[in-house]
């Protein structure tokens, strides 16, 4: 059994949905190497487009900002829906994939646009966090120092389930105009927060690993390469918000 706490890497993901076992296509398998190539290859789709959207966003004025609102929500909905259809319909990852990094892109440039405005320099020391903790995280799993036991594994996917049920109940209470500003503020309780969400994204991109791996190990058909990328990169887009919002917590402190 082989399990992640990305909702868009599950149990079923290799598994052929007629027959319930995992499909072994000799010489048409997805490979490690396949996915790495595709994951850089939905990386750059998404530097692309979002380069634009920050052009676009960036200092942006009273006649801009409508635009600039286009591009982050347009990002938000558009990368959403494609996450949906991508996790259901994996058979459509070569097409959906980079499709969503393209929109995703949209909403990472205008949202890093945003935070730069207002933190000089953010946006840099995101990536470079976000990437550091990635190539950290895949020497430290290759190596052996990280391993994704299934006591792990369960214990990373219920603390991301609870951060997402706080996120969904952060946005449910402010329908009702309930704010839940201690945990979004820069107080010592929202930067605790911050830092134990980037944490278990961080986590998250071990079980990713594994998943990936497990894969190829079994003979996944070759289109599961774009699937894996794609949950990959979803893990990566959550981390990378997550840093943006941890320091500009701290920056506001300053």
């Amino acid at each position: 059994m082989f399990r992640s706490g990305n909702p868009t890497l599950q149990e079923s993901t290799f598994l052929d949905s007629a027959s319930g076992s995992v499909v072994r296509r000799d010489g048409d398998a997805m490979t490690l190497s396949g996915t790495i190539n595709k994951t850089g290859f939905l990386l750059l789709l998404a530097v692309i487009t979002a380069a634009f959207a920050w052009s676009q966003t960036l200092g942006v004025d009273d006649e801009v900002l409508p635009r600039a609102k286009v591009y982050l929500w347009g990002g938000v909905l558009g990368g959403f829906v494609l996450a949906l259809v991508t996790t259901f319909k994996k058979t459509w990852s070569p097409v959906t994939a980079p499709l969503y990094a393209l929109v995703e892109g949209f909403f990472l440039g205008s949202i890093s646009a945003i935070f730069e405005q207002r933190f000089n320099g953010i946006v840099f020391q995101a990536v470079v966090l976000t990437f550091g903790t990635l190539f950290a995280l895949l020497f430290a799993y290759r190596s052996g120092l990280i391993k994704a036991t299934e006591n792990f594994k369960l214990g990373v996917m219920a603390a991301t389930g609870g951060i997402a049920l706080v996120y969904l109940a952060t946005i449910v209470l402010r329908m009702f105009n309930v704010d839940m500003s201690f945990i979004h503020e820069s107080g010592l309780i929202g930067i605790g927060f911050s830092l134990f969400v980037v944490v278990i994204a961080a986590m998250n991109l071990v079980l990713d690993f594994d998943f990936i791996e497990t894969g190829v190990e079994q003979g996944a058909p070759k289109y599961m390469e774009w699937y894996g990328a794609f949950g990959l990169m979803v893990t990566l887009v959550w981390l990378y918000i997550e840093f943006l919002r941890l320091l500009s917590k701290l920056q506001s402190r300053n």
